[in-house]
Formats: C-alpha cells, structure tokens, sequence
C-alpha cells in the first residue's frame, strides 16, 4: 500500500483562550479556555491526512518525557506510523505556550526547533520514505534522502516556511527536485524577489510545471498548461485562529495528489482543509473528514458553475 511520509519535528502546543490580553511582569491573568494538543508543521500535515484516511508515516525525534508520550499518542488516534530518530535522554519536541487573543497571539517556545541528522537518521529516513508515493519536504538536514527519492521517482511537495533569507539561491537545491512548492503570498514574493503574486508566478514556473501561491483568505492561484487558475477560499469558513492554516492546505492538496485528481481539484482540496482548520482555536482542532471533505468540494463545484 502507497503512503505520504516526511521528516521533522514533532511540536506540542499549550493554547491559552479567551484571556484580554497578555500580562504584564509579576502578573497573572486566568484563561477561559486550554488545551494541549500538537502543533503545527509536517506533524499537523500528517495527522490531517491521516484523518482523510491517506497513510501516513513521520520520521521524527520523540523522547520518554511526558509531552513525547502524549504525541505518540496523537499519533497513533490518527493513524500517524512514526519512527523514532532521537536517542538522547532530554525531551525532544518542541513545547509552546500559546496565547490566543481576540485580534493577535503570542508564542514562547521551548526547544531546538528541528531534528538532527546524523548517518543513522538518514538511513532511518530513507528506509522509511522508499516506496511512498508522496513524501513532503523541508528545508534541513535531509536533501540527501529527498535526492535519492527523487530518482526513484517520488513525488516531492516543497514547503519552506517563512525564512527571512528566502530566495532563489538559497533553495535552489531543494527547488530543483521537488515536484510541487506552496507557498503563501508572503513567501512566494520574498523568494522571487517580486511584488505581486502574478509575477511570482511566473519566476515560480522556471521551477515547476505547476507553480502555487496561496493568497491567504482570498484563495490560491496555480498555473496549469499555461494557463492560469484560480480558486477562491470557502466562505462558509469563519476565521478564528490562523495556527496550522498553510499545513492543513498542504494535507488537503496532498490528498488530491495521493488520490491522482486533476490540479484544480488538489487547490479546492487545499482550500477546504486550511479553511476549515482556522475555525477554531490550534493547528488541529478543527478539521474535515474524507467524506465531509468530498461532500464540501462538490457543493463548492456546483456554487462555482452557477
């Protein structure tokens, strides 16, 4: 059976909701709302693919510590395989308190942010990404392995996240092999240096076949055949909390990738899966199921038609 894996970092997150604002020094306010539950990045990805019923497996870093048992319990509620790249005795995942305010959030982070890659994790990796019909990149340590599995002919979906030294030349390796890339308008503009999505674009398409910039809530833009496309967001999702928005896009595009729909499909598959995330608070606390997200697509069909 095929599968969709990837390496990286598993993030826990401590949602704080429903406070005014954030305390002061030697403050103490109390919240209306908590939660713990992971964060975003390719575990979020993984974790909504699973839940569309795609297999999915992680090669990630998770320790003995009692936010590493809680993620390997999230894991496995989705349908998540992960495999263990950490052989230290610390805790490995990344831990945020995060402070959702009405209008803007807050973030302390404990961690390293990614995972290490000695020769052993490579392997580990490798082995574990061989054969998958769709593995997800991110900038780091593994280029190596996404090299190899780019020869054997593995689709490779590229998602750099925000860096403040985003270009062309810096991700000119990783840009090369990957299949697909999708990033948002921010990052699509920083990368190629230009100023509006359109003529990301086109500097996007010397890379890709079919380059991706998503506009946020106004939807995303694709180009196809020479052609350009256009899908707008899904109105009947109402923003709450953007956490997890651009992971949960990558899932439901992902999820047309895995399934071979056309290319307008995987965008609306996209927009479905990220809007519906940013209706409530944290990267996976709302999301669609295989069903819901077919029923949603076809009534968006039909909106568009009429």
């Amino acid at each position: 059976m095929s599968f969709i894996t990837g390496a990286g970092a598993t993030n826990v997150d401590l949602l704080y909701t429903g406070m005014p604002r954030i305390p002061d020094v030697g403050e103490e306010i109390y919240s209306e709302g908590f939660e713990l539950q992971l964060g975003g990045g390719l575990p979020a990805t993984l974790i909504n693919l699973g839940r569309l019923g795609i297999p999915a497996k992680i090669a990630t870093e998770l320790g003995n510590d009692i936010f590493s048992e809680f993620a390997k319990k999230k894991f496995a509620e989705n349908k998540v395989s992960p495999v263990n790249l950490y052989k230290g005795e610390g805790i490995p995942v990344n831990i945020t308190s995060a402070i959702i305010l009405k209008d803007d959030r807050s973030f302390i982070t404990y961690g390293k942010g990614s995972i290490d890659s000695d020769s052993e994790a490579l392997d580990s990796f490798y082995n574990l990404a061989h054969g998958s019909k769709i593995t997800l990149m991110q900038p780091g340590n593994f280029l190596e392995v996404y090299r190899k599995l780019h020869a054997e002919g593995t689709i490779l979906v590229l998602d750099t996240g925000w860096d403040d030294e985003l270009s062309v030349e810096k991700y000119k390796d990783y840009l090369d092999i990957a299949d697909y890339y999708t990033p948002n308008k921010k990052e699509a503009l920083k990368i190629t240096g230009t100023n509006r999505a359109y003529d990301a674009l086109k500097v996007l398409g010397k890379f890709f076949e079919k380059p991706i910039v998503k506009l946020d809530k106004d939807g995303v833009i694709g180009v196809q055949n020479g052609r350009q496309v256009f899908v707008n967001s899904v109105e009947r999702f109402k923003n709450v909390d953007s956490t997890g928005a651009g992971d949960a896009f990558l899932a439901g595009f992902s999820y047309g990738l895995f399934k071979d729909c056309p290319f307008e499909d995987c965008l609306l598959y996209g927009n479905i899966t990220g809007g519906k995330c940013v209706t409530k608070a944290g990267a996976l606390s709302a999301f669609v199921t295989e069903e819901e997200l077919l029923t949603i697509a076809k009534e968006e069909r039909s909106f568009t038609e009429e």
